[in-house]
């Protein structure tokens, strides 16, 4: 899939390159420390442009529908008030075929950068999503399970465990799988992929990779 994002051009923070910059950069929230000591703190870097990303939301329910998919809509509305585009949304049921066919069409389409979804990450006989998503990955970005749970673990403890979010890469795309309630897709949002999607976080971030998901294939 053709990426619609160029690589961004490094940009260099204020007075790099000797001691007296290391500590406006300091100052200007770029480093804690000075020299080989330094540390790159998160940050958002306004030096650098945001970028919005086309997000396709998938809600995998046997019982819910658009009037109650409270999930997909808090997905909704945290992702458009950051800036994003929702280039499509769909209700399946928890059948691991019909999730795959809609991830398989939504990764073949140019106009989709990521996809979301809600539900299913349970352990209980009908919770597929997981296993779904992880028969089309070709990477898998384990970070992000093992994120989510230890944000998750101030909230609700050792419980935590129960979900088995995930995320991965494929043709690419990005692929997320978050819990099916709304405050799960929420500490998802707002603890992760809020500042993974910005192409101005710093030290890195997803969106200034999208250009090289696929480079492998120009060789």
């Amino acid at each position: 899939m053709a990426s619609r994002f160029v690589e961004p051009k490094p940009s260099q923070a204020p007075g790099s390159g000797n001691i007296a910059g290391l500590v406006r950069r300091r100052e200007a929230g770029y480093l804690v420390g000075i020299g080989k000591g330094a540390i790159l703190m998160p940050r958002l870097d306004e030096t650098r442009p945001f970028l919005p990303v086309n997000i396709a939301l998938l809600t995998v329910s046997d019982t819910r529908d658009a009037a109650q998919d409270r999930s997909g809509n808090t997905l909704a509305d945290l992702a458009t008030t950051a800036g994003h585009r929702i280039a499509a949304r769909r209700i399946v049921r928890d059948e691991q075929d019909q999730i795959v066919a809609q991830l398989r069409a939504w990764i073949a389409d140019p106009q989709i950068d990521v996809v979301i979804s809600t539900g299913g990450t349970g352990v209980t006989g009908r919770d597929v999503t997981p296993e779904a998503f992880h028969s089309v990955y070709e990477k898998e970005i384990a970070g992000f399970g093992e994120l989510f749970r230890w944000l998750s673990y101030d909230k609700v403890g050792t419980s935590t465990i129960q979900s088995r979010a995930t995320a991965g890469v494929a043709g690419g795309t990005y692929l997320f799988v978050l819990p099916g309630s709304p405050s799960g897709c929420r500490d998802a949002w707002e603890g992760i992929l809020v500042h993974q999607l910005d192409n101005r976080f710093r030290p890195c971030n997803f969106v200034e990779l999208m250009p090289r998901l696929q480079e492998h294939l120009k060789r």
